[in-house]
């Protein structure tokens, strides 16, 4: 009984003993288990204090003001980093709008100069960690190039926690200046790059780890959303400016159009201009030439909105400083080609027509620079034609070309008799449907307008034709910009002075 009693009891020691070992393992499985969600929690705590003290404290960048501190808003950025990590110092890198170049933003700490080394000046510096300084925040790094450009491109983060051995890692003599490790993040909104953010050196000697990285990563990611909403805010604000500096612009355009149609016995004008945009490359002018003669532009610049405009303005004044000695106008626009041709961007150049018109004779002339040819609507015919003389349009060709393409074509008018001048703008006006206006219903309006009222004034004449190319036209925005002139021919009060006063000014250049 004794032996079987002495069995069993081995027996149970040997049971019990595993039984210990078992649970002893698990134990410490468990405590380990328990140490890594320990460090983990830890590290989840870490990372949740600096994402709600970044997002507190970066709330002042964007607190009541009109334009965000771009670098201000990096540098809190950089503080943050360098708490979380134990880094030394870093820097925060941010793509142009080309996505060409990553530009340093902000640094903080003596930042090595981790993209383009160090220059001759640095031997010779009075402060060489002033130096370095002042390099750091001037290399700028191209998409994929050296370890800024590589994490911005494949968008990922670069840990190398022992640079020493890293080939890729920039090598420099002095101590202060020295990489042990580093870390790079990419900054990043919705899976696209904005920048990236760089620390170096563990002030406590140690390499980056892991738990830096997220860390880091969680800020990079957090920091984004701030930038993207930065970049937007300037963005905006950059709009109102250049809207206010359109609305301005816009005003001085209009104030150089035609605000009275001048009074000339036995003519009548009406004109309109609208812009495609805020300002535009359409342009027409009036001309009192001297008591007989007046003088009818309309124009229109390649160049929209700002370009357009400026180009427009400088024609206007080269135009009236020309015509104040000049009455033939194929004579004023190849002096007008030749002083403005030369300094026209290659992409740039103007169509232009220039009428010149004697009330006393009632010549019209008419000179065609590339543009739309007027149509006439003579009244003892009652139908529409084109006055088309050749011609190129301004800047085109070199001012010899240009002055021998250039014809004139003289036409006498009769009362009744209605010229209208217009840009491309009027009969490539399109619908929803983008189907075009045409000259064709150009043409009818104009002959509706004189069927409805044969003796219609130039302005009612404009005013129906204008309401139906914008009934056409309904809601879809304007493609071009759209210019619209009318000249009627009236009967004249001084029929019986116009002989002799035609004899005496045989001298001048009469049409």
């Amino acid at each position: 009984m004794t032996g079987i009693f002495f069995h069993y009891t081995l027996w149970d020691v040997g049971i019990l003993t595993a039984v210990f070992l078992i649970l002893s393992a698990a134990v410490v499985i468990l405590f380990h288990r328990m140490a890594v969600l320990q460090r983990r929690l830890v590290a989840l705590k870490r990372e949740q204090e600096v994402a709600m003290g970044f997002v507190h404290d970066v709330g002042d960048v964007f607190a009541d003001v009109d334009e965000v501190d771009m670098a201000g808003l990096l540098e809190r950025v950089l503080f943050y980093a360098l708490r979380t990590t134990r880094a030394a110092a870093g820097a925060a890198y941010l793509l142009d709008k080309e996505r060409e170049w990553l530009i340093p933003m902000a640094t903080t700490g003596v930042f090595p100069p981790l993209v383009g080394g160090l220059d001759a000046g640095y031997t010779k510096a009075f402060s060489k960690t002033r130096h370095v300084e002042q390099l750091a925040r001037q290399q700028a790094a191209r998409m994929g190039q050296g370890l800024v450009g590589e994490a911005a491109l494949l968008n990922r983060a670069i840990l190398i926690p022992v640079a020493e051995t890293d080939p890729r890692v920039p090598r420099f003599e002095d101590e202060f200046l020295t990489i042990h490790t580093l870390l790079l993040v990419p900054m990043r909104f919705r899976r696209e790059v904005m920048g990236v953010l760089v620390v170096v050196n563990r002030v406590d000697g140690e390499g980056f780890t892991e738990g830096d990285r997220n860390v880091l990563q969680a800020l990079a990611d957090q920091a984004s959303v701030s930038l993207h909403y930065a970049q937007l805010h300037a963005a905006l604000h950059e709009k109102d400016a250049m809207d206010r500096d359109l609305l301005a612009a816009k005003r001085i355009q209009w104030a150089l159009l035609p605000k009275v149609m001048p009074h000339m016995p036995g003519l009548d004008l009406a004109g309109f201009s609208e812009a495609a945009k805020q300002v535009g490359g359409d342009y027409y002018d009036v001309l009192e030439l001297d008591a007989d003669h007046i003088g009818i532009a309309i124009a229109d610049v390649s160049g929209k909105s700002i370009s357009g405009a400026i180009l427009m303005a400088v024609c206007r004044s080269l135009l009236r400083l020309i015509a104040r000695d000049c009455r033939n106008p194929r004579e004023t626009l190849i002096r007008l080609n030749r002083m403005i041709s030369a300094d026209l961007p290659e992409d740039m150049f103007v169509t232009f027509l220039y009428l010149v018109v004697n009330r006393r004779t009632r010549m019209m002339s008419v000179v065609r620079a590339g543009h739309p040819p007027p149509l006439m609507y003579q009244a003892a015919a009652g139908h529409l034609t084109a006055v088309s003389p050749g011609g190129i349009g301004i800047g085109l060709m070199d001012p010899d070309s240009f002055a021998e393409a250039l014809q004139e074509q003289s036409v006498t008018l009769a009362p009744g008799d209605v010229v209208l001048a217009y840009t491309d703008g009027v009969t490539e006006a399109m619908d929803k449907s983008g189907s075009e206006w045409g000259e064709v219903s150009l043409s009818m309006a104009v002959q509706a307008a004189l069927l409805d009222t044969p003796d219609a004034p130039a302005a009612l004449i404009l005013e129906a034709v204008k309401k139906r190319l914008m009934q056409f036209v309904g809601e879809t925005p304007l493609y071009d910009d759209m210019t619209l002139v009318v000249l009627r021919v009236t009967a004249d009060t001084e029929e019986s002075e116009r002989d002799d006063e035609t004899n005496v000014r045989g001298a001048e250049y009469v049409i």
